[in-house]
């Protein structure tokens, strides 16, 4: 029982193992980073990078990827915060921004499955129309006086110095935890990403459910950007400019395969947690922002090599027992 726990959860175990000795280093090299204050603030980095990343998956378990969701954060934030200063309802402003989220991913993922477009091409192309658009709807400028009754909502204190938003991402996990693994159309997401034909043959919806998997998983960019306009009181058009590596980083990290067919969101918000904690632990060494740019390249590539070492034990396992 014990064994098989361990071989079904071993990236996850080994990402945990991961973060508390990367707490103990850090700890070691600078007592600062135990603070509170810093420990808050890596959950604080982890919710925004993790609800990317959790949605990210989705594209990336049916063998794409989206790297239009840093623009698309930009583009949900701006419209909810010109709606937040217009003095409409904070929920109403809240539901469009999410709204605007869906639509956007249901975009990417038609030009993706009906128009035949690569992944990447496709969404290459999105990230500068969606950035493009925020900087249209607010003519270049941050929007500003974002009103407390809005701020209040998504970013209020529930214990301590932790927020509502760190609840809202654990939510978010669970939905697209019960979406995957218990739900039909969780199914068919992970069998496109095995193998797309024979899906197809098998009488799964493919393009369907391809564009599902893009407009779900961007709702979980949308509730970073409307989240993040709450933390800071403002929609600025340049805004999670590169936070498409962060969030591939947390899916990398957290054991989903770039190949497609794989992926647990629970091992995205592990991974979340050390990539946010591995940049406060940068910081907190005084280690140049520039390096912060390399670590999260590093960060992939290692994640990455896991993937494929990982595959070459397993094969060798099978042949030695053929």
């Amino acid at each position: 029982m014990m064994k098989k726990l361990l071989k079904n959860n071993f990236r996850e175990l080994s990402v945990i193992i991961a973060i508390l000795a990367m707490a103990v280093i850090f700890g070691i090299l600078n007592p600062a980073y135990l603070r509170p204050v810093n420990l808050v603030d890596i959950l604080d980095q982890a919710t925004i990078y993790g609800l990317m990343g959790v949605g990210i998956m989705l594209p990336i378990i049916t063998g794409g990827i989206d790297i239009s969701v840093g623009s698309a954060l930009a583009f949900s934030g701006c419209v909810v915060a010109q709606l937040a200063v217009a003095g409409l309802n904070p929920v109403f402003c809240m539901l469009v921004g999410l709204i605007v989220g869906f639509l956007s991913g249901l975009l990417n993922g038609f030009l993706i499955s009906k128009m035949k477009l690569q992944p990447f091409i496709a969404t290459m192309g999105t990230q500068s129309v969606y950035r493009g658009v925020a900087y249209i709807i607010t003519n270049g400028y941050p929007v500003l006086g974002v009103p407390d009754s809005y701020r209040d909502m998504l970013n209020f204190k529930i214990v301590g110095d932790i927020r509502i938003s760190i609840v809202i991402f654990i939510v978010w996990a669970v939905i697209v935890y019960i979406l995957l693994r218990k739900t039909r159309l969780g199914t068919y997401i992970y069998a496109i990403g095995g193998n797309m034909e024979a899906a197809r043959l098998s009488g799964v919806r493919v393009e369907l459910i391809q564009m599902m998997a893009y407009g779900i998983g961007m709702l979980g960019t949308a509730l970073a950007g409307v989240i993040q306009v709450a933390k800071l009181g403002t929609g600025d058009p340049t805004t999670g400019n590169g936070w498409e590596m962060n969030a591939i980083a947390a899916a990398a990290i957290g054991g989903t395969s770039m190949a497609g067919g794989r992926g647990n969101p629970w091992g995205t918000v592990l991974g979340a947690i050390l990539f946010s904690g591995l940049k406060v632990g940068l910081v907190v060494m005084n280690v140049n922002t520039y390096w912060q740019y390399v670590a999260t390249g590093l960060v992939i590539v290692v994640a990455a090599y896991v993937e494929i070492f990982q595959s070459m034990v397993a094969s060798r396992k099978k042949k030695k027992k053929a």
